[in-house]
C-alpha cells in the first residue's frame, strides 16, 4: 500500500517547486534572448541591455532556481524518511527560510530589471551594483540557512528517538549537502556583508577585489556540488527503485558524500588560477584537492553502473550491454536523470580541463567555461531535477504521472538534451578557437578571427531558442500535473542489496568529518588570506552600464 504523503509537508514542498519553475521560466526567457542578440539576430528593445539579461539568467537559474529545488526536494526526503511527517520546528524553519529566499529574490530581480545591479550573477568586484541587490542576496543565504537548521532539527530529532540505528540513506545525503552548503556559504556571506555593503553604501572608498573574488569562490566552486549532490541523491537512492532495481552499495554511496564534503570547498583557487596576487604553491594545492574530487565521481559512476547491470541482469540480460534493453527507457523518471548522467561524463572531463593549469591557460575566460557550465548544471543536473519533478509533483500534491504527461515530459527531455546539444557543443567549438565568454554581439571591427565565431554564435541562437521551447512544454507538464486526476503516487526509494557490505557507523560521527573539513580550508586559506588582507589593494566602484 502506497504511503500518502503529509499535506501540511506536501505544501511546503510544492511552494518550492514551483517557486523554482517561475525562476526557471524567467531566467530562460533572458537566456534565450541573450543567444539571440550575441548571435546578431536580434536587436534589444532601448532600456534593455545586454548584461543585463546575462546577470537575469544567471542569478535566477543558477542560484534562484536550483537553491529552491534543492530545499524542496531534501524536505520531502527528510519528512518521507525521517518519521513519515516534518516536525513543527523544522516546518516552520522550512517556511521562514522560504519566505527571506523569496524576498531576496524578489529584491534583487526588481534591481537587475531597474537596471541597478547589472554586475552578472558572479557580482565581481569592482563593478558596484545598488546596495539593495547585495542586501537581496544576504537574504537569500540567510533564508538558507534556516531552511537548513529545519533539515538538521528533524534529523536531529530522528536520532533521540532511534538510538543506534542508521540514519536512511536519503536522509543522511541530506544532512550532508545541507552541512556542505551551511560551510561554503560562509565565503560568500562574509564577502556580501563585510565588504561589498559597506562599499556600495560609500562607508568606505576601496573594496579589496582579489579578496572578494577568493572569498566567492571559496562558496563559488561548492555550490557545483550542491547543485550536484541532489541529482546524486536521486541517481543513488530515486533510480534503483524506479528501475526495479537495489542500491549497489550504501556504504560507497555515503563515502562518496563525506568525500565530497571535504573536497568541494578548499579548492576555490582552481578558478583564479590566472589571477595574479595568489602564490603558484597555493594555487597548486588547491588544484590537488580539486582533483581528489574525481574519486567519489568515479565512485558514483561504478556504483550506478553496478546497479544498472546487476538489476538488467536479474530480468535475463545476457551479454556484455544486454542489460540496456531491460532499463525502463520510455518512463521520464528514469529517462531524464539517466541522459543527466550520460552527460555528466564529458561534462566531468571538461571540469579536468578547466581545473589544469597548463589547460585553463587555453580556454580561460573563453566560452569553453561557458559550454563546461551549461553541461553540469544547466543538463546533468537540470534534467536530473526536470525527472524528479516529474514524480515529486505527484506525490506531494495526491496526483497521478498519467501516460499522456509522461509522453509530454519525454518529449521535453529530447527537446533539452537537442538544444544543449547546439548551445554549449558550439560553446565548446567556439572557445577553443578563442571567443571570449561575457561579450555582446561584436564582430570586433570586422576582425577575421572573429568571422569563424559566427556560425556557432547562430548554433548558439537556435539552441537557445530549442531549450526555451522544452522549457514551455515543462511549463505544460507543470500545470498538467497539478490538474491530473486523483491519486497515490509512490515517492521511490531504493532498498540496498543483499550482499551488500555492512555500513561503518564512522560515517555519522559529524564532529569528525566537519573537523577534518575545517583543518583542510585552514591549511588552504588562512595564509593567503593573511596575504591579501595585510596587502590587497583596494579599488573604487565602476559602473560601466
Amino acid at each position: 500500500m502506497i504511503q500518502s504523503f503529509d499535506r501540511k509537508d506536501g505544501r511546503l514542498v510544492l511552494a518550492h517547486l514551483l517557486f523554482a519553475y517561475a525562476a526557471l521560466f524567467l531566467g530562460g526567457i533572458c537566456g534565450m534572448l541573450q543567444s539571440m542578440v550575441r548571435s546578431g539576430s536580434v536587436t534589444l528593445p532601448a532600456g534593455i541591455g545586454y548584461y543585463q539579461l546575462l546577470t537575469a539568467h544567471g542569478v535566477l537559474m543558477a542560484l534562484v532556481f536550483t537553491t529552491f529545488f534543492i530545499i524542496g526536494f531534501l524536505y520531502s526526503g527528510m519528512s518521507r524518511t525521517l518519521g513519515g511527517a516534518l516536525t513543527g520546528v523544522s516546518r516552520k524553519l522550512g517556511w521562514a527560510g522560504f519566505a527571506l529566499m523569496g524576498a531576496g529574490t524578489a529584491l534583487g530581480v526588481v534591481m537587475v530589471l531597474l537596471n541597478k545591479a547589472t554586475v552578472l550573477y558572479t557580482f565581481y568586484a569592482p563593478l558596484k551594483a545598488s546596495p539593495y541587490f547585495y542586501i537581496a542576496l544576504v537574504l537569500l543565504v540567510v533564508g538558507s540557512w534556516l531552511s537548513g537548521y529545519g533539515v538538521f532539527a528533524q534529523y536531529r530529532t530522528w536520532r533521540r528517538t532511534n538510538r543506534g540505528k542508521l540514519s536512511p540513506l536519503l536522509a543522511f545525503m541530506g544532512v550532508v549537502t545541507m552541512l556542505m552548503w551551511q560551510i561554503a556559504t560562509l565565503g560568500v556571506a562574509a564577502t556580501v556583508l563585510l565588504q561589498f555593503i559597506p562599499w556600495s553604501f560609500g562607508w568606505v572608498d576601496t573594496i579589496n577585489v582579489l579578496l572578494s573574488r577568493t572569498l566567492f569562490w571559496y562558496f563559488g566552486h561548492p555550490l557545483v556540488y550542491f547543485w550536484l549532490m541532489p541529482a546524486y541523491m536521486c541517481w543513488y537512492v530515486i533510480v534503483p527503485k524506479i528501475i526495479g532495481g537495489k542500491i549497489y552499495s550504501d556504504a560507497l554511496a555515503r563515502l562518496s558524500f563525506i568525500l565530497l564534503l571535504l573536497f568541494s570547498i578548499p579548492v576555490g583557487f582552481h578558478h583564479q588560477l590566472m589571477e595574479p596576487g595568489i602564490a603558484p604553491f597555493w594555487k597548486f594545492l588547491q588544484v590537488v584537492l580539486t582533483f581528489m574530487v574525481v574519486v567519489p565521481s568515479l565512485i558514483t559512476a561504478f556504483s550506478l553502473f553496478a546497479t544498472f547491470e546487476l538489476s538488467g541482469r536479474a530480468r535475463g540480460a545476457t551479454g556484455l550491454f544486454g542489460w540496456l534493453k531491460k532499463l525502463p527507457w520510455r518512463d521520464v523518471r528514469f529517462f531524464a536523470p539517466f541522459m543527466g548522467m550520460l552527460v555528466f561524463i564529458p561534462a566531468g572531463a571538461g571540469g579536468l580541463v578547466n581545473a589544469s593549469n597548463q589547460m585553463d591557460a587555453v580556454v580561460h575566460n573563453t566560452l569553453w567555461v561557458t559550454g563546461h557550465f551549461h553541461l553540469t548544471v544547466a543538463t546533468s543536473v537540470a534534467l536530473t531535477f526536470f525527472g524528479i519533478g516529474y514524480w515529486l509533483i505527484p506525490v506531494v500534491t495526491g496526483r497521478r504521472l498519467t501516460a499522456r504527461l509522461n509522453r509530454i515530459g519525454i518529449l521535453q527531455v529530447v527537446l533539452w538534451c537537442v538544444g544543449m546539444l547546439f548551445m554549449s557543443g558550439s560553446m565548446h567549438g567556439s572557445g577553443l578557437l578563442g571567443d571570449p565568454r561575457r561579450t555582446d554581439y561584436t564582430t570586433y571591427n570586422d576582425s577575421p578571427e572573429s568571422v569563424l565565431w559566427m556560425p556557432y554564435h547562430v548554433a548558439m541562437a537556435i539552441g537557445g531558442i530549442i531549450l526555451f521551447l522544452s522549457l514551455i512544454v515543462l511549463m505544460c507538464a507543470v500545470v498538467g500535473l497539478l490538474r491530473a486526476p486523483r491519486g497515490e503516487e509512490e515517492y521511490p526509494i531504493g532498498e540496498v542489496i543483499d550482499t551488500a557490505e555492512k555500513t561503518p557507523r564512522v560515517f555519522e560521527r559529524w564532529g569528525l568529518w566537519v573537523a577534518i573539513s575545517a583543518a583542510l580550508i585552514v591549511i588552504a586559506y588562512t595564509l593567503p588570506l593573511i596575504d591579501m588582507i595585510g596587502g590587497g589593494k583596494g579599488s573604487p566602484g565602476y559602473k560601466m552600464w
